[in-house]
Formats: C-alpha cells, sequence, structure tokens
C-alpha cells in the first residue's frame, strides 16, 4: 500500500444495524473482503458487535457489524439488542440492511421509528434485491424512502456480492478526516481465539438446522502453537441440558465429527496452515447467566 499522509487520513465508523437474519454479517466480510463475522440462516447469529476493517485508499472503514434489533425476551437478548444500538449511536454513518423479500416486518419498523426519536440520518441497504420482483422492490423503496431519514439507497445482493461498489464508495467518501484506529494489514479486532470459537459455533448451528440456536456457546479453552508449524485448538461446546449434549454429539458421535470437519476446514483456510481441532460438549445449564461470559463477548450483562 502507498504511504498515506497523516493529514490526508480519513477513519470513522459505520454501524451496519438490521432485523435479524437481513444480511448484515454477509454484508460486512463483503465489504471487508474476508470473513470477520459468522454467518448462518439461524436468527441472530451474531451475538456481539464485530469490527470488520475496510481499507480503501485513505480511508480507514471501521464496520460495526451489530446483532439483530428485535424484541428482546432473555438476559441474552437484552445484552444483544444493547449493544447493537450502542454500535449505532457511536458510528458516524448507520447503514440499515432490510431484506427485500421479508420488507418492512416488526422489527425494521421499531428500527426506524427509533431512529427517527434519536433525529438519526441513515443509509438504506436494500438486501437480496435478486430474489424480489422489480414492482415489489419500487414499491418497497418508495415506502421507506417516505419515513425522511434516509440519506441514499443502495440496492444489493450481499451475499453475490452485487451493487457493492457504489455503497463502498459513498463509506469512503464520507469518512471524517483523522487517523486510523488499526494498523493497515488488520481486517477486525476479534482475537483469534474467539474467532476459532465463533466459527465452530456458526458450524454448529449449520448442522443442527432448527436445533438449540440459544442453547449452545463455544470457548476456546487451549491453543498450542506446534514446531510443525501447526496449531492445536481444544474447544468446550456449552448447552445448557443432557439432552442437548446428545444433540451435538450425535448418532456415534457423526454430529460432532461433522461439526469438528467444518470448523477445521475453515480455520485451516482463515489461518492458512494446519489445524488440529479437538471438540468437547459440557452441560452448563447457567451459561446465559455468567457474567464473565458476557464480559468476554463484549455485552453489558445488567442491561
Amino acid at each position: 500500500m502507498t504511504e498515506v499522509p497523516e493529514n490526508e487520513k480519513r477513519c470513522g465508523y459505520v454501524a451496519i444495524v438490521g432485523a435479524p437474519n437481513a444480511g448484515k454479517s454477509t454484508l460486512t466480510n463483503a465489504l471487508v473482503g474476508t470473513k470477520v463475522s459468522i454467518v448462518s440462516p439461524k436468527v441472530q447469529t451474531t451475538r456481539f458487535r464485530v469490527l470488520g476493517i475496510l481499507m480503501a485508499g485513505c480511508a480507514q472503514v471501521i464496520l460495526v457489524d451489530t446483532p439483530g434489533i428485535f424484541q428482546p425476551k432473555r438476559r441474552l437478548d437484552r445484552a444483544m439488542v444493547a449493544a447493537a444500538w450502542t454500535g449505532a449511536d457511536d458510528a458516524e454513518i448507520i447503514c440499515l440492511v432490510v431484506d427485500s423479500n421479508r420488507g418492512i416486518d416488526d422489527d425494521t419498523r421499531a428500527i426506524i421509528d427509533k431512529l427517527k426519536k434519536a433525529q438519526r440520518q441513515a443509509i438504506l441497504v436494500l438486501n437480496k434485491v435478486d430474489a424480489v420482483k422489480k414492482e415489489k422492490l419500487l414499491k418497497l423503496t418508495a415506502e421507506l424512502h417516505e419515513e425522511g431519514i434516509f440519506s441514499d439507497v443502495f440496492m444489493i445482493s450481499a451475499l453475490k456480492g452485487s451493487g457493492l461498489e457504489e455503497l463502498n464508495k459513498v463509506l469512503v467518501e464520507r469518512m471524517p478526516l483523522g487517523p486510523w484506529m488499526y494498523p493497515e494489514d488488520e481486517v477486525s479486532d476479534l482475537p483469534q481465539r474467539m474467532l476459532a470459537a465463533e466459527i465452530t459455533r456458526e458450524k454448529a448451528f449449520i448442522q443442527l438446522h432448527e436445533e438449540l440456536p440459544y442453547a449452545l456457546t463455544v470457548e476456546t479453552e487451549k491453543w498450542e502453537e506446534r514446531e510443525d508449524g501447526s496449531a492445536r485448538i481444544d474447544q468446550v461446546i456449552y448447552v445448557q441440558r443432557d439432552g442437548q449434549k446428545a444433540i451435538v454429539v450425535g448418532k456415534g458421535g457423526h454430529q460432532i465429527k461433522a461439526i469438528g470437519a467444518a470448523a477445521r476446514e475453515e480455520l485451516e483456510a482463515l489461518l492458512e496452515r494446519r489445524v488440529h481441532l479437538f471438540l468437547h460438549v459440557k452441560v452448563r445449564e447457567d451459561w446465559q447467566e455468567k457474567r464473565g461470559h458476557y464480559n468476554e463477548m463484549g455485552l453489558d450483562f445488567d442491561v
């Protein structure tokens, strides 16, 4: 990268907000150009704020991938929603991602109303437009435009990478002058141990389909660098009940093996070296009520 004079550097935060499963993490990964946030078809896959760092010319754009904003019921729900709004409050720019097929659901309506109340403008990002007929898309765009809080509208498919070039350009242009917050070769603020745990959690979500979206979490217990350049990673999948443990392990251990194989493959691609991954499943009934677990994820336990 060409050396950028300090007085020309630009840097700022962009909060990626939206209802659960609108495609926020997919968009963040696509803009950064590599995986920094896990993705699955499950709602509320993202549990805490993840920073993705986009470098473009003189600008460093810090993308804050936030948990989906919805009506919270449990402590973990409340902490996730609070983290999302904190990410929005702290950002120079807010991008509201809307699933074009789902339209203005109750969660999206609540986000719009809260942005209005806070007198915040946002960039509207209509995602998954490739799956929607043009007439429906134009009607949805008109309805959202009438809300009066959107400075720009972008129609994209984060999954296919279409429509991102113009959004990228606008984000870069609107970054304020200021020093970069992170080294230019960093793509995320997430420690490797935490990213490894998140990747395994993603694979567990995908493998288990409709089972246990809230009932499990993953922690990296040990990370050992080996002399041959490989890494041994020991992780624990925590569930809340013995019956859930049986589901994660599967008959003859086939589920845990499949989760481990998928996670190891992605970790090796990400780390560009061999990984020896060892997974263990333990029952911890109250993991959602452990203050230390929230602290590790950067969530407010007391919200």
